[in-house]
């Protein structure tokens, strides 16, 4: 990239608060381009200081802005989240799945109500401060790629997979090939105060808080047994099938039960969440990490997205990530159709989860992928 690359050219950079957004505005101005911040409002139900951190983040956007001295535009998207982010959310957990919903605020919001919004602006790209890259294919096709960043730790890829063509020719991700030790450095020599500011986690929009209290303001509880998978006993109560995750380990208050013979669990392996019968509201839990239940050969996926508008071809070695910061586990797709696929993979995964989304690659390149059946 030039100095020179976005002369006359207006680039709307989506600004968080956060250091790496920061960064992704101030290598644009650095280039040439004719940066506009925008900072998106996108939850309102409870926007307080305790979890959300909306108004602490607006003050250190315009701090940014500042230093950097770019402007900046509020944008309030929060009825667009909540009919398509957050309904769709609520959905899927009351079903028993656990939904992925960066994945989804990504495509519907970042990169789609954000996106039309900066082209009616004017702007010719958008720009995020996500550690990923885009390219435009070696084939010639005038189709682009979406690929890892170069700092495979921070690497985001797998929460754009559900991303187009339109999205990915509109987008510019300045932080594709630099290392968060980079961004931060760059932060602090150009003066921006958020150099050093943690990296936020939780929710997309939403912000860290108690997950199981904040569901319960929504989904109400509905009280069931915990049984064990191997043997059918009763070992306990859970509140709501919709608060539990396959895989889960913490927060199943069942660590003291007694294993039939007087002798206390607790001292034993720990228990993890295996299967959920929805018809019957039960929980059936596995103990040790290791447990054969916790593990799949093969999964269906469905409301497939494929970055190239085309499906990729069938019985062809592929890498396959089933949750974030997971390595590339090697797969085949076995079936594939315009509705689901069926992935296998070399070697059993733990707790593939229905409603979390499974992401495809061949090698840096991100395919696309879908939602786990």
């Amino acid at each position: 990239m030039t100095a020179n690359e976005g002369k006359g050219k207006t680039v709307v950079v989506g600004l968080s608060g956060g250091v790496d957004s920061a960064v992704a505005a101030l290598l644009l101005k650095r280039r040439g381009w004719n940066v506009v911040g925008l900072f998106m409002k996108n939850w309102e139900d409870d926007d307080d200081d305790e979890y959300c951190s909306s108004r602490q983040d607006l003050i250190d956007v315009m701090s940014v802005a500042d230093t950097i001295g770019i402007d900046v535009e509020v944008v309030n998207f929060a009825q667009e989240y909540r009919q398509r982010v957050f309904s769709i959310f609520l959905e899927e957990y009351r079903a028993g799945r656990t939904p992925n919903p960066d994945v989804l605020c990504n495509s519907e919001i970042k990169f789609k109500a954000f996106l039309d919004h900066a082209l009616q602006m004017g702007a010719e790209r958008i720009a995020t401060g996500h550690y990923a890259g885009v390219r435009e294919s070696n084939a010639g096709d005038g189709r682009f790629q979406l690929l890892k960043a170069e700092d495979g730790a921070k690497d985001q890829s797998y929460f754009l997979h559900r991303l187009d063509q339109r999205q990915l020719s509109k987008t510019l991700f300045p932080l594709a090939g630099l290392y968060k030790r980079d961004v931060r450095g760059m932060a602090g020599e150009a003066g921006l105060h958020v150099a050093l500011k943690k990296d936020s986690t939780g929710i997309c929009f939403i912000g860290e808080r108690p997950f199981k209290e904040f569901l319960m303001r929504y989904l109400p509880p509905e009280k069931g047994e915990i049984r064990g998978l191997d043997d059918d006993r009763l070992l306990g109560e859970h509140d709501g099938l919709a608060y539990h995750t396959l895989g889960q380990r913490k927060g199943l208050r069942i660590g003291g039960v007694k294993d039939g013979k007087g002798s206390a669990t607790g001292d034993h392996e720990a228990w993890f969440a295996a299967r959920k019968d929805m018809t019957r509201n039960i929980l059936y839990v596995v103990q040790g990490h290791d447990h054969p239940a916790l593990f799949s050969d093969d999964l269906a996926a469905g409301q497939l997205s494929w970055i190239s508008g085309e499906a990729p071809r069938a019985h062809w070695v592929y890498g396959a990530k089933t949750r974030y910061r997971q390595a590339d586990a090697p797969c085949a797709i076995e079936s594939i159709d315009a509705d689901a696929c069926r992935i296998r993979f070399a070697a059993p995964q733990w707790a593939v989860t229905p409603g979390q989304s499974v992401a495809v690659y061949e090698s840096r390149v991100c395919l696309g992928g879908g939602v786990i059946l």
